[in-house]
């Protein structure tokens, strides 16, 4: 073990679940979400992953059209405690019917447990599209129901229907997304009926209820597909405030049963 390691602090000004994506598919080390953005360690240098971000940050203005910051800090530390100080800084968290806990705390006597260690997921319950989607699951899914996760993520959604008794599949357009919802459904001793690389088009099937938690711009553009895929309700995630009502117009044929606010972040629950 090396003296010490480097940490690279990334705070961006908004959209942190793209800047969360672009680090899962870039960083093979893991890193720590925080409530401002993420901690990136390692004993290898970080100097070319902090310009691969200020890279995608301005990549991410142009393709959305708008002002993106993001603040980026490296530091050297001692490398003695590090491990401890991350999973010390790793809080467990309840969230409606579910306690969603890593490998190495103690689990909840009275909620549903899922096991996700942050290091290697996308999700994992303390962003506000996740936390959302967890309280509409709590409320709107019962033993039996038919559940698709779309962009699944670690697969946290899925998993929490399925600890409710429900038949889950998955699916997410990055293979990462796919094997890593694999190992958090060994890890937490759960199971699936299908699992894929694709998105909801690939569906030979239709559910009980549709989730996704992706970004406006693209449940706007799959819309046709997910009302179709579903045959009653979706749990529609990853919205930002300002893009709401593109949203709602886009899914005005069905009925919003439920709104879930989180700060500038909402999450909907339609109803054929």
């Amino acid at each position: 073990m090396q003296e010490n390691y480097h940490e690279l602090v990334i705070t961006p000004s908004s959209h942190l679940e793209h800047f969360s994506d672009f680090l899962a598919s870039s960083v093979d080390v893991g890193f720590e979400e925080t409530k401002t953005g993420f901690i990136v360690r390692n004993e290898d240098e970080l100097e070319t992953l902090a310009w691969g971000v200020e890279q995608f940050c301005l990549a991410l203005c142009e393709a959305l059209d708008e002002s993106i910051s993001v603040e980026i800090d490296i530091s050297q530390k001692k490398n003695e405690d590090w491990i401890a100080k991350y999973q010390e800084g790793i809080q467990p968290i309840a969230v409606g019917k579910f306690y969603i806990h890593p490998t190495w705390s103690e689990p909840s006597e009275t909620l549903e447990n899922i096991k996700i260690d942050p290091a290697l997921a996308f999700g994992t319950g303390h962003h506000p599209t996740t936390a959302s989607c967890l309280k509409a699951i709590s409320a709107h899914v019962s033993k039996g129901m038919e559940v698709v996760d779309v962009g699944c993520g670690s697969g946290i959604l899925a998993l929490a229907a399925s600890k409710l008794g429900a038949i889950v599949d998955l699916c997410d357009t990055d293979i990462i997304s796919v094997d890593n919802s694999k190992e958090n459904f060994e890890l937490n001793g759960e199971t699936y009926r299908e699992i894929w690389e694709g998105s909801i088009t690939s569906a030979d099937k239709t559910y009980d209820l549709v989730i996704a938690n992706i970004v406006a711009d693209v449940l706007i553009f799959i819309a046709k597909d997910l009302k179709k895929a579903t045959k009653s309700k979706l749990i529609l995630s990853g919205i930002l405030e300002k893009y709401e009502e593109k949203v709602q117009k886009k899914f005005s044929d069905m009925t919003c049963v439920e709104r879930i606010v989180d700060g500038e972040w909402i999450s909907l629950v339609m109803e054929k």
